[in-house]
């Protein structure tokens, strides 16, 4: 075979290669029906969001474990407290929320609230405590006689726009507790979450006492409690509690 018959023959080999390879990679990208990729159902859309939703947990620093748990509830306000964090007090539409995702780590647990219509610019302070203070319906617990055991867990801060967001990560989901041989305290588990008014003044227009504050913050001279998690009607126990052992009266949290 001479030079030019060589030539000839690689350049038809090369063209068919390449009209193979961009057959092969156009089936691989297009999109079947319905805009789902080949071989997963799922729309590029769907799939992006699972990636993303997936990376945000991993580039947090919550390795998660195998079995992925995730934890959503919301905060509940304290009624009589309501008004002076809310940003639009007369507009029911518009009421103060907070929304928790919590993530079950390999070694730790991820939390990230999310809130908004929180009055601009106010500050708080949250914390795991052992009881919540309301019923599972969200009314004042007419048995409720303290918190118990309290954890200072973050400072949380309303922006320009009303909207709030932190996360911390630590032991949260069934094994948060704490414990004081000196006192002779047990361990005990803190399943509830509450956020309190940093500033006492920030409450006084809806009846709080500043000269009387509370020590949920730093300075121990917090205000009211504004917002707290709901234990559940049946077990009794909060939201970070995700296994419990009903075998018992009262029920408590598998670890």
């Amino acid at each position: 075979m001479n030079t030019t018959s060589v030539s000839t023959s690689l350049q038809r080999l090369s063209l068919g290669a390449l009209g193979a390879l961009a057959s092969l990679l156009a089936a691989g990208c297009s999109a079947g029906p319905g805009g789902a990729l080949p071989g997963t159902g799922a729309s590029p859309a769907e799939s992006t969001g699972t990636s993303r939703e997936r990376l945000q947990t991993t580039d947090a620093g919550a390795a998660p474990s195998p079995e992925v748990d995730v934890a959503r509830f919301d905060f509940a306000p304290n009624p009589r407290f309501a008004r002076c964090f809310a940003q639009y007090p007369d507009d029911p539409t518009r009421a103060p929320v907070v929304h928790a995702q919590l993530v079950r780590g390999s070694l730790n647990d991820l939390l990230t609230l999310r809130g908004q219509y929180i009055k601009p610019g106010l500050k708080f302070d949250l914390f795991t405590v052992e009881h919540s203070a309301l019923a599972a319906d969200g009314t004042p617990d007419p048995a409720f006689a303290n918190f118990g055991m309290a954890w200072y867990q973050s400072n949380v801060e309303a922006d320009d726009g009303g909207k709030v967001r932190v996360s911390i990560q630590t032991i949260l989901l069934d094994q948060i507790f704490g414990f004081d041989p000196a006192v002779a305290l047990a361990p005990t588990a803190t399943f509830e979450a509450g956020i309190w008014f940093n500033d006492p003044q920030d409450a006084a227009a809806c009846g709080f006492d500043p000269t009387k504050p509370t020590p949920f913050n730093g300075e121990h001279q917090a205000g009211p409690l504004a917002m707290i998690t709901l234990p559940d009607a049946t077990t009794g126990l909060g939201p970070l509690c995700t296994k419990p052992d009903t075998s018992v009266t009262p029920a408590r949290c598998s670890p």
